[in-house]
């Protein structure tokens, strides 16, 4: 069954667009921050740490990704990928799940962000056909 999982995960991020991989990206954050909180709480320090990694090379791989040549945006989601990932570390550190609840609630917030603007569907470009059934014959 993992090797299933793993087969449909591979094929939805080769197909999917680039929006729809950032909210993936976001999800994988949220899925593997939740567990680490879990892991904390439940007094499993190991298991959290784990976790914890996984979750701050998803918020690496976002900032990494950002273009800073288009101004102010990228810049601000550039600090708060900064403040999430300080997060996480005190959440390591101290080994307390409160910091990685704080982290989440940013991320979720940027993933519901996200969601809608994948969700949003793009204008043809103009001058250029739209690809479709020929109905004149």
């Amino acid at each position: 069954m993992p090797s299933e999982l793993a087969q449909y995960t591979d094929r939805a991020a080769q197909t999917a667009g680039p929006g729809r991989l950032v909210v993936m990206l976001y999800d994988g954050f949220l899925r593997f921050a939740a567990q680490a909180r879990a892991a904390y709480e439940r007094g499993d320090a190991g298991e959290g740490g784990l976790r914890l990694t996984r979750a701050q090379a998803i918020v690496t791989e976002l900032r990494a990704s950002l273009d800073m040549s288009h101004g102010e945006l990228p810049r601000n989601l550039a600090s708060l990928y900064d403040y999430v990932g300080e997060r996480l570390t005190a959440a390591r550190i101290a080994r307390d799940p409160a910091p990685i609840g704080e982290a989440m609630a940013h991320m979720k917030e940027l993933r519901d962000a996200w969601a809608a603007i994948a969700a949003t569907p793009r204008p043809a470009p103009a001058g250029r056909p739209v690809a479709g059934v020929n109905l004149a014959g």
